[in-house]
């Protein structure tokens, strides 16, 4: 496909978001996402605010714009990542190692399996949309704008993804306290290999879809069972 001129660099445009969005989220997880809980005081309404409006207004729309506008220098064009076929059948064995890495440590906690009495609507609403924001992201966009066509520089870019991917978590630790406990206890690295993992079926469908359904069943199979 043609290359057109772009007034800024798929590289700078890529740095440039990130400072302001890494910026722009750490105000709304720290500041911001308070407010909106005092000011929605139904818990259900609050998180659609806060998780289908403000977060597909930062996260989704930003990086859909700007993949669409580099979309010609991308390893991986917006049409495409939406509609190559993808292989969901080599990606069941992933789902399962998702289900038994949750399911198999509560069982021998509790006995038992349980389903969390706290998971509920604002869990559901939560989670309808934290693969599509989060993936377009880093997958999508991030990634996406590092990767070429050469295999040995693409775990580099899937390295510094996973470490990016991290980083967005930093301001809501901080926020719940639990940012010393999730690096004394190795919580963070689950989240880099999960981020390895998205950017791996990402980079072998060609598809978003299959990252955004993956981190969507993680993350609903991680409140869910109690």
């Amino acid at each position: 496909m043609e290359k057109t001129d772009k007034s800024l660099s798929k590289g700078k445009a890529a740095v440039i978001f990130a400072v302001v969005f890494y910026a722009v989220w750490a105000v709304f997880e720290l500041v911001i996402k308070g407010k909106i809980d005092e000011a929605v005081p139904n818990a259900v309404a609050s998180e659609v605010v806060k998780s289908v409006i403000i977060k597909n207004l930062a996260w989704t729309l930003p990086a859909v714009l700007l993949v669409r506008h580099y979309s010609d220098e991308l390893y991986i064009s917006l049409k495409e990542m939406f509609t190559s076929k993808a292989d969901w059948l080599k990606s069941i064995p992933v789902f399962v190692l998702f289900a038994a890495l949750i399911i198999l440590p509560k069982y021998q906690a509790a006995g038992a399996l349980k389903i969390s009495i706290d998971f509920g609507a604002v869990q559901i609403v939560r989670y309808l949309f934290v693969g599509l924001t989060e993936e377009m992201v880093f997958r999508g966009w991030l990634l996406n704008v590092a990767l070429s066509d050469e295999k040995k520089k693409q775990w580099p870019c899937i390295l510094l993804n996973a470490l990016l991917f991290l980083l967005i978590h930093i301001p809501i630790w901080i926020k719940r306290g639990m940012l010393v406990a999730v690096f004394a206890n190795g919580g963070f690295i689950t989240i880099m290999v999960l981020s390895i993992i998205f950017s791996l079926t990402f980079i072998k469908n060609r598809n978003i879809l299959v990252p955004i359904t993956l981190h969507m069943f993680w993350d609903i199979m991680v409140d869910l069972i109690a």
